[in-house]
This record gives structure tokens, sequence and C-alpha cells, in this order.
């Protein structure tokens, strides 16, 4: 998808893009392969359930999970937005997603009063379960499950030798670093271990400038970025001009 994208920007001539610069100190290179490989490490070595946190759009990490529940004998089960997000993706040729036709994934119905319409349009694709059906299946599934679905632990009593994979971002506010510690009193209330397995979405430095190169633009702003400097030097040669965006300042392109 990254590769197609860069090739309609170089159609489009564009005269300036705006970049992030985030991974110019520190980068840590990775793939979403050897996220897979560390997923099915740690699901094949669990005998109760396995609870797994992402972003809700990232179909990719989805797939990863799909894959690994697959590999293990378990069946994955998404919550209805990723179950409403599959259904509108299924014919797109591009991204292979697995089927919500298939015996190996399987929608979860958290417990609540009302439901938005995309819900019900969801619930509609096939028969979900819920926490009493987790709770008897637990050793068989990997349960997409939110902090903020965690209430439904309750009912689903995670069997021992259960765990929590987070497989996200890591706090980086303080509303954030709140939610990590009712997590963590979750967890602990749970008997759950937590492991991080995640690969950064913020693009390697000599992948961008590769991308930056094919694209061409006449001007380069780059955002997110702590050091402007070491950016401009890296990336030397593929614009004319390269300078981080003043607030409220006009720019005639």
């Amino acid at each position: 998808m990254t590769e197609e994208f860069i090739e309609k920007v170089k159609e489009a001539c564009p005269v300036a893009v705006i970049t992030e610069g985030t991974n110019m100190i520190g980068a840590s290179p990775s793939s979403e392969a050897q996220v897979g490989r560390n997923l099915d490490a740690i699901v094949g070595e669990t005998s109760g359930l396995v609870l797994a946190d992402f972003a809700k759009a990232d179909v990719d990490r989805l797939n990863s999970f799909y894959q690994v529940a697959k590999g293990n004998g378990r069946a994955l089960a998404v919550t209805l937005k990723q179950a409403y997000l599959l259904s509108q993706l299924a014919n797109d040729p591009h991204l292979k997603l697995p089927s919500l036709k298939g015996e190996d994934i399987l929608i979860f119905q958290k417990a609540k009063k009302t439901y938005y319409t995309w819900e019900k349009e969801a619930l509609r694709l096939r028969t979900a379960i819920d926490s009493a059906k987790v709770a008897e299946m637990q050793r068989s599934l990997i349960l997409v499950c939110s902090f903020y679905d965690f209430e439904e632990l309750i009912n689903i009593k995670p069997a021992p030798a259960s765990c929590y994979i987070l497989s996200a971002s890591e706090s980086f506010d303080e509303e954030a670093e709140i939610d990590h510690e009712r997590l963590i009193n979750w967890l602990v209330h749970c008997g759950l271990p937590q492991y991080h397995v995640h690969v950064s979405g913020h693009i390697m430095p000599l992948h961008l400038k590769k991308a930056l190169e094919t694209i061409r633009p006449n001007r380069i702003f780059p955002v997110h970025c702590g050091y402007l400097e070491l950016f401009e030097r890296f990336m030397k040669g593929v614009s004319e001009k390269i300078g981080l965006p003043e607030k409220g300042k006009l720019y005639n392109l």
C-alpha cells in the first residue's frame, strides 16, 4: 500500500510534501513479519485465553493475529468495529483480509444496552459470541479486547496461564498513563502477564529519503521532527527547500 501511495503521489507532481521525521534518531527497524513471529511464539506457549489489544483500524496487525491464531488452532474473536471494517474492505484485492464467513474468525459482542446502526449491521454478518461463550472456549481463542472492554473479564474469568498482548504504542501522555495504571491493576487482579509486541508505524529514514527522491517535491515540510538540522542534511539534494512550518504563517507555493 505504501509503494502504491508513493507512485500515486509522484504522478500528481506535488509542489510540496508534508512528512513526518520521527525516526531520525533511535530508528529501530523491524517488520510486520517479525511481529508475527513474536506473536506466534507467545501464543504457542499459552494454554489459556489470549487477550490482544491493537489499533482497531490496523488491518495488517489484525491479519497477523489471524494468521497466528489459525496456525495455533485458535479462532480470532474480533470486535464489532473490526467486523464491520472487514465487511467494508472485503472486496479490496490488495488487502487479502480474512473472511467473516470462516470458522476461524468470530465476532465478540460486548454487553451493552444500545447499539449504533453500524454495530447492528455488524451483528447481522454472523452470530456473535458473548463473554459467557468466551469463558467456555477461551483455550481455543485469541480475543481482541481493549482496556475499555475489561469489565467483560468479570464474566470470562480468564483461566490460569492466560496472557494479555499489547500490540500498539505505549502511553504517550498523562491521560494515557493513567489508563495504563488502571490496565495494570486489571491485569494483576486477573493474573494476566502482559507482553508488548509492536513495530513502529513511523517510516525509517532511508525508506523516507527513497520515497521523497521518487516524488521529488519542490518543497518539504517535516513535522513531528525533533532534529531538523539532521533532517535537512540527510535529505540534501532531494528538494530545494526544507523547513518546519511555522504556526500562522502563509506559504506561497
